[in-house]
């Protein structure tokens, strides 16, 4: 018999794998808000040529899909799928009420820490009168971009983690959601691009931390969530209309 599929990385790859991310994901954020304080929060990367395209495309019908879309990034839509992820994450009843309660834990202090960030630099809004929805606090990070990339992210490894078939397709609807959500609030007028950049380069930071710490800190617990489902043993109805290979015999056959 075959060996099983596996289904994740083995232990030590994904600790390198998200070891280097976190790094490198660190320093671009770390550069990036440098930047953004040296210049006293003025806008870069072409922030306000984007803004100013935005404002002038905004039919009712894009406005209304866009407020939708941002919705769907803050209040209880992302811990719900926050949950969900957990949910596909465990197997048993206590692994999935663990799992459940680290991924909104990790959503959680990711807002949390976000926030600190967000008023420390203390970095300006857009102009009001470009806004179309509504929005409040400073603007770096964007906090919608934030919790709906590390919410997308989660249900991303759960996916990659327990879905043995159909899970690229679902990896991409997930990971479009995120995408879209953050430049909802850019197209919305309440958002640098720069900050929707930000809300990305932290999460993805603040997931591949995560992730290190469980495959590092919590062996037991990454080899829970990496190990490949096996395919229990057939039962004796099954053998019986299995094909014979060559050379078999077949039991009720006389010799």
């Amino acid at each position: 018999m075959s060996a099983p599929p596996r289904t994740a990385l083995s232990r030590g790859d994904a600790t390198d794998l998200a070891g280097s991310t976190a790094v490198g994901s660190t320093v671009a954020f770390v550069l990036l808000t440098l930047i953004l304080t040296g210049r006293d929060g003025a806008p870069v990367f072409g922030d306000a040529n984007l803004t100013s395209w935005s404002v002038a495309h905004r039919p009712d019908v894009a406005l209304a899909v866009a407020r939708g879309v941002t919705y769907t990034g803050t209040g209880i839509v992302p811990y719900a799928l926050a949950a969900v992820a957990g949910l596909i994450l465990g197997r048993t009843a206590r692994q999935r009420l663990l799992a459940v309660t680290a991924c909104l834990g990790t959503l959680a202090a990711a807002q949390a820490v976000r926030y600190e960030v967000m008023s420390l630099v203390a970095r300006s809004r857009p102009a009001t009168v470009d806004w179309a929805t509504h929005a409040s606090g400073w603007s770096f990070p964007s906090g919608h971009t934030t919790t709906s990339a590390v919410t997308g992210g989660l249900l991303i490894l759960a996916v990659l983690a327990r879905s043995p078939r159909g899970r690229t397709s679902l990896v991409l609807v997930i990971g479009s959601w995120s995408v879209l959500v953050g430049l909802s609030r850019v197209y919305l007028g309440v958002h640098w691009f720069s900050d929707v950049l930000g809300g990305w380069l932290f999460s993805l930071c603040w997931l591949s931390l995560c992730t290190y710490a469980v495959a590092r800190l919590t062996p037991h617990a990454y080899s829970a969530i990496s190990a490949p489902r096996l395919r229990p043993d057939p039962t004796t109805e099954e053998r019986r209309h299995e094909p014979h290979t060559q050379g078999e015999v077949p039991p009720d056959s006389a010799p």
